[in-house]
């Protein structure tokens, strides 16, 4: 379908007419996300500024059934901000002030298109912490991290989005603008309804305001790595770690492709005679940072590692951060189409997992970098790969059916942070049960009876 010059006119008047892009030029950037494969021109953007103009437009675009795709920076890796056929585009990042900081409660309140890193950068400031760390950090808005609850490297210790996120204004497909949450620690009064809308995916409504959790800063870390002659003997190593009692702040994981190509992009001395390595860092108190220092490199001189390598000073734990930090983009110089995807298991289950992946990658005669966050057990297995050829992708998909046919029989899940979108959606049922299921669709007709919001995502 196309825009009616009615449904155009009221969308410009809402916004202005400099906000609204409709030429074909203008859409193609926002006609894909960070999902390798997938594209879908919409049929405009529209660039709101205030929650009022958000409303207005949901208001308008359910009167004329015009199907609503709300979206950030667009770095999403399971096609959910991806438009659906005759979509209109939400795009929130002009919505990007900070709104306050409150040192008294350790919050802060920020519109849903601040970026991740400014949120960091004001918590830093004032000398607190936000912990969620997503890979694409710099450039990712926290509304879609919300709508995603994303993780990150920290996610160990820390948690995820959910864990720090205190309250959310949320406006629905009718356009009704609702405030869920407040600066309480202690709240358990009536149902926790934000938690609905953190990890739907703008399927529920659309989120334009968001208040943050702060922690104080951390007040010393000690960054290491570690290598292994074998890829198992690093996630038996996860597993020790952990049996032992301790939760180091990262605990990050990188097989010999992804090293291979990670040195290869960045040159920083990477050690290429090995299978697989672990980045450890351990933040906290100074007496506790050093005696988990201590026991974390016995543990995996124990299991057999080569090497364990302690950062001097905070240039070279930069430096060490940088490897797994640059993984994705090391690993993307390599193909035309890198597919990145996201699965996760008990971490007694870790080795199991990664033979299984190397065993695929063979059987289907594929080029495959495993990395991720091993101390979650949330693994990134990465085929490099050129989506221009059927026969390659056609044996990629059935690659990753039985990932994830294997990570669901070990008792796992089939994204750790991506979210479902339309990259998992196939395979949600499988997942969560048709049970499940059935109560997501019911609570999408509830919220969005008309069906607007991000229609074909994740449930229908």
């Amino acid at each position: 379908m196309s825009l009616s010059s009615q449904t155009l006119s009221g969308l410009q008047a809402i916004v202005g007419a400099e906000q609204v892009l409709t030429s074909q030029e203008d859409l193609i950037a926002y006609s894909y996300d960070g999902t390798a494969a997938m594209q879908q021109m919409p049929e405009a953007v529209v660039f709101p500024r205030s929650t009022e103009q958000v409303a207005q437009v949901l208001q308008w675009a359910q009167k004329a059934r015009l199907p609503v795709v709300t979206r950030g920076s667009g770095t999403g890796l399971s096609g959910g901000s991806l438009p659906t056929p005759g979509a209109l585009v939400l795009c929130l990042v002009k919505m990007d002030r900070i709104l306050e900081l409150d040192t008294k409660n350790l919050t802060l309140r920020v519109e849903a298109g601040a970026t991740t890193q400014a949120v960091a950068d004001a918590s830093g400031a004032a000398g607190l912490f936000y912990p969620p760390d997503p890979g694409s950090m710099k450039i990712s808005t926290i509304g879609g991290n919300v709508a995603e609850n994303s993780g990150g490297l920290r996610g160990l210790k820390y948690g995820v989005t959910r864990n720090y996120v205190m309250g959310l204004r949320v406006v629905l497909a009718d356009g009704t603008v609702l405030w869920l949450g407040n600066k309480c620690v202690k709240d358990v009064a009536g149902f926790s309804l934000k938690d609905l809308f953190i990890g739907s995916e703008g399927t529920l409504g659309v989120i334009t305001e968001v208040l943050l959790r702060l922690i104080p800063t951390p007040q010393a870390k000690k960054t290491m790595l570690a290598t292994f002659p074998r890829m198992d003997q690093a996630a038996e190593t996860v597993s020790a770690i952990i049996a032992a009692q301790i939760i180091p702040c990262t605990l990050e994981f990188l097989d010999r492709t992804t090293i291979r190509c990670v040195e290869d992009y960045t040159h920083i001395g990477l050690p290429l005679d090995c299978e697989a390595l672990l980045l450890i860092e351990t933040d906290g108190h100074p007496a506790v940072v050093a005696d988990e220092t201590t026991r974390m490199e016995k543990i995996c001189r124990d299991h057999g590692c080569q090497e364990v390598r302690v950062a001097r000073d905070d240039a070279e734990a930069a430096q060490l951060a940088s490897a797994r930090r640059t993984a994705f983009s090391a690993l993307a110089r390599v193909s035309p189409t890198t597919i990145l995807e996201d699965a996760t298991v008990p971490r007694s289950e870790l080795a199991a997992m990664v033979r299984f992946i190397q065993a695929t990658a063979q059987k289907y005669q594929l080029r495959v970098g495993v990395f991720g966050h091993m101390g979650d057990g949330n693994l990134h297995p990465t085929v490099l790969t050129n989506e221009r050829n059927t026969e390659e992708m056609h044996r990629v998909e059935q690659a990753f059916q039985e990932i994830f046919q294997e990570t669901i029989r070990l008792g796992g899940t089939v994204t750790g942070e991506h979210g479902v979108g339309l990259a998992k959606k196939a395979i949600l049922p499988k997942a969560l049960g048709d049970e499940s299921i059935r109560w997501m669709r019911h609570l999408r007709q509830l919220f969005d009876p008309a069906g607007i919001l991000n229609p074909g995502k994740m449930v229908e």
